[in-house]
Order: C-alpha cells, then sequence, then structure tokens
C-alpha cells in the first residue's frame, strides 16, 4: 500500500510532522524510505531552513540513482521548493534561486508526466508560479495544471481542481480579467462546498465578494460580505478581508460612518 502522506502532515506544524515521518521510517525500506526523506526535507523548507533541506536531499541523491519514479519526483519537487515556494519571504529569492527552482520543477513535471503521476505533475505546475509571477504566466502554469487535473482519472490528481481554479481566478483578477475570475471562483466555490473544510468554504465565498466589487456590483458584494461576516463571527474567526472589503464597499455607497467602523474593526485585528 502507498503512504499515506497526508495523515501524516501537519503544514502548520512542520516540527510534529518531521517526527511522524520518522517514526514512520523506522520501519520503511526502498522508495517509501525515500519518499518520506524527501518529505522531511520538507519540513525544513517551511521552517525556512533551504540549506537543511538541500543538505538532506543530497544525503539521498546516490539512492535515487536506482529508485522508482515517485521519489525521484518528490526529490526534484523539494529541491525546487528549496530555491522557490510560499514559505519565502519577499525579496528573498535571488535570480540563480530562480533558475535552480525552474530546473527543478521543469525536472519534476517530466518525471511525472512519464510515470503517469498526475497529483506530482499538477504539483510541480503550480509551483512555477513561484517562478514566474507575472499573472499571465501564473494562468499559463494553472491552466496546464488544471488540464491534467480535469482530464485525469486519478483522485489525487482531480482533488487539485478546486485550489487550481481558484489560483487561476487569482491571475484573471489580477489580468482584469473580471467575469472570468468570477466564474473560476465559482467554480472553485462549488467543488469547496462539497468538502469539509469551512475555511476553505469562506475563503472562496470572499475571492466571490471580492470580485464582484471589482466588477462594481456593489449590493451583490455587500450582501455576501456581511454573510461571510456573521459566519466567521459564529466560527470564532473574524477575518481581517472582510472587514477591509466592508470598508471598501461601505466606502463607495459613500456611507463615510460604516466604512470607518470597518477600518478600526480592522485595525484592532491587525494589532
Amino acid at each position: 500500500m502507498p503512504i499515506d502522506l497526508q495523515s501524516l502532515w501537519d503544514y502548520r506544524n512542520p516540527a510534529l510532522s518531521e517526527e511522524r515521518f520518522r517514526a514512520a521510517l523506522a520501519a520503511a525500506t526502498g522508495d517509501d524510505a525515500l519518499i518520506l526523506e524527501t518529505q522531511i526535507a520538507r519540513t525544513y523548507s517551511l521552517r525556512r531552513d533551504y540549506d537543511k533541506t538541500r543538505e538532506l536531499l543530497r544525503g539521498i541523491e546516490p539512492r535515487l540513482a536506482t529508485a522508482g519514479p515517485e521519489p525521484r519526483v518528490r526529490a526534484a519537487l523539494e529541491l525546487g521548493r528549496s530555491h522557490a515556494s510560499a514559505s519565502h519571504p519577499d525579496g528573498t529569492i535571488t535570480p540563480g534561486d530562480i533558475e535552480s527552482a525552474r530546473a527543478a520543477y521543469m525536472q519534476a513535471t517530466k518525471l511525472a508526466q512519464e510515470a503517469g503521476l498526475d497529483a506530482l505533475a499538477i504539483d510541480a505546475l503550480h509551483m512555477l508560479a513561484f517562478v514566474d509571477t507575472a499573472p499571465a504566466d501564473q494562468l499559463k502554469w494553472g491552466q496546464a495544471a488544471l488540464a491534467i487535473s480535469v482530464s485525469s482519472t486519478q483522485p489525487a490528481a482531480k482533488n487539485w481542481e478546486a485550489s487550481l481554479r481558484n489560483n487561476i481566478g487569482h491571475a484573471l483578477h489580477q489580468l482584469g480579467r473580471y467575469e472570468e475570475a468570477l466564474a473560476e471562483f465559482q467554480r472553485a466555490a462549488h467543488l469547496y462546498n462539497q468538502g469539509a473544510d469551512e475555511e476553505a468554504k469562506r475563503i472562496a465565498r470572499w475571492t466571490i465578494a471580492h470580485t464582484l466589487r471589482s466588477l462594481s456590483r456593489i449590493d451583490e458584494a455587500l450582501e455576501q460580505q456581511l454573510s461571510l461576516e456573521r459566519d466567521c463571527e459564529a466560527a470564532h474567526a473574524p477575518d481581517i478581508y472582510v472587514f477591509e472589503e466592508l470598508e471598501h464597499l461601505y466606502r463607495a455607497r459613500g456611507n463615510e460612518s460604516l466604512a470607518s467602523h470597518y477600518a478600526e474593526k480592522r485595525k484592532a485585528l491587525s494589532k
């Protein structure tokens, strides 16, 4: 049976994840052991210790030569993430990092596609948006990843569709293509609503309402953001971005009193 990596991951607690991976590693052999070691390396990227990630990956490199495709794809992915990923603070990714990340992600994509590892190919393609950060390029990579997701019969690849549509929606929004962005956000929300992640559902609703404001559909956007505010309050999870949108929406309606009210709520939550 394949290793259930997702059951071992807690992305908010990479140190705990490392403990779980090391416990699983004690009984693993062959490709399974290599896969676990790539994930241990990833926990260091999430802790911004990129040198440690690369040290661990260099340590398994001799064994990768005779390994199957999955550990080789995962090693390339984690090498890429050590150079360019969401965990890197703004302004810290160098031109050298960009080229190293691009080479690693392209290698991961090629190996995954050749081996029919659709979810890993998608992962590698979507990571290229951290290399090519212009919205048009992010749209290109998102659409390439989505094409694999919608055509694949593999559940892990199908599970990418909602987040990919969300990413595509953001790229379209940045390009000013608001109607197209709204359609993608609505498709993403439909998919998220089939799952159990309530936070993801609320974020999907926010993207729709945000895009409605961009389309000057102020009344619809206001109704949705007020509904989100109530739901966030019920979940004991106030959202600074909801307050920010409400501030903009009430200002657009000329209601400076309520705009100021939400500006204060936003500032209080940011402290």
